[in-house]
């Protein structure tokens, strides 16, 4: 899957797959503004760290269409588009991470005017979501190689094509592992409360022939015990450099049950998705998301009028908890704080 982002020339837009109704239709999701954009960042139209890069990338082109050139301000007024963009969603670091490498391009070229910057942009752009899909591969290559012929991998959340420019990190290493012809099946939580388990990475693993089969976040320790999971694999929001990484809420569950069985645990993730500069997982900020996630399904409220929730969107798994972080660059190993930094050097 490759074409759940994708730019449309003829209508200047950023066309987005929204996955708020998958699996049970497709809709398309046409962002022309800045706006557009973080909306469709807020509200799940388009969600995972990579993914979000990407689109954060086009939407840094949608904002030099959005100024006016003839105004003395404009590139101030860009800025604070750009800005307003990069706080739209506080865990993923990937949304940053692009915008910056937009700004990066900008300063680069120095007195540059709008015009051009809209032409280099939009070609930036498509050259991050270009990268983004041959980094998938690089992680589905090296993930591959760990898994065994047979193997049923757990998965929590949705960390496949949907969530990335395409191909996907910890389905990626899924992928990985079939296109080396190991018979690879999967258990995909189904990742309460907004079910990307049940809705997303279902959907595209039928979709791709894979085999898949859903289970309640509560089932992983029994499913473990009878001993139906070989591996975990999983994404990353923002990895620490301590090797601490959050991603969706439940995740640590089921890195603290797979090292109770014995079970390698393994996040997968590119290195745009590690942040240096955030020395550990208690330093990641946690998005606090809307009550009614928790409190409906769909429009059907489950809870009691009145009754207050709790709807962390991630949690973060302690690196002492991580056998491997496959990277594209290869699987990197404890201790984290070292082999971060050997990958970065290098």
């Amino acid at each position: 899957m490759v074409d759940h982002i994708k730019f449309s020339d003829a209508k200047n837009a950023l066309v987005l797959l929204d996955q708020r109704h998958l699996p049970s239709r497709e809709d398309w999701f046409y962002c022309r503004t800045t706006g557009d954009v973080i909306y469709a960042l807020q509200t799940m139209v388009v969600r995972g760290a990579p993914a979000i890069g990407v689109t954060a990338a086009y939407g840094c082109y949608l904002a030099t269409c959005e100024v006016d050139p003839a105004a003395a301000d404009w590139r101030e007024r860009l800025r604070d588009m750009l800005a307003d963009m990069a706080e739209a969603r506080p865990t993923a670091v990937n949304l940053k991470w692009a915008v910056e490498r937009m700004r990066a391009s900008w300063d680069k070229a120095g007195a540059i005017d709008l015009v051009a910057l809209r032409a280099k942009w939009l070609t930036e752009a498509k050259e991050l979501h270009r990268e983004d899909i041959e980094i998938c591969r690089a992680i589905g290559l090296h993930g591959g190689a760990l898994l065994a012929e047979g193997d049923t991998v757990m998965t929590h959340c949705n960390a496949g094509a949907l969530a990335t420019g395409g191909y996907g990190t910890a389905l990626g290493v899924i992928r990985g592992g079939r296109d080396q012809g190991k018979n690879i099946a999967v258990i995909a939580n189904e990742t309460r409360p907004f079910l990307q388990g049940a809705r997303l990475t279902a959907y595209e693993l039928s979709k791709d022939g894979i085999p898949v089969r859903v289970a309640c976040d509560n089932a992983c320790g029994l499913l473990m015990t009878k001993g139906l999971v070989q591996k975990v694999v999983v994404g990353a929001d923002r990895i620490a450099a301590n090797g601490d990484a959050a991603n969706k809420i439940g995740t640590y569950v089921v890195a603290v049950l797979a090292k109770r069985h014995n079970i390698p645990f393994y996040v997968a993730a590119p290195l745009s998705t590690i942040d240096r500069e955030t020395p550990t997982g208690a330093d990641i900020p946690i998005e606090d998301r809307t009550p009614t996630e928790v409190t409906h399904v769909g429009e059907i409220q489950i809870t009691p009028e009145g009754v207050p929730v709790f709807n962390y969107a991630f949690d973060v798994t302690p690196a002492e908890l991580i056998t491997g972080i496959v990277t594209e660059k290869g699987v990197l190993t404890a201790p984290y704080t070292e082999s971060i930094k050997k990958v970065f050097e290098a």
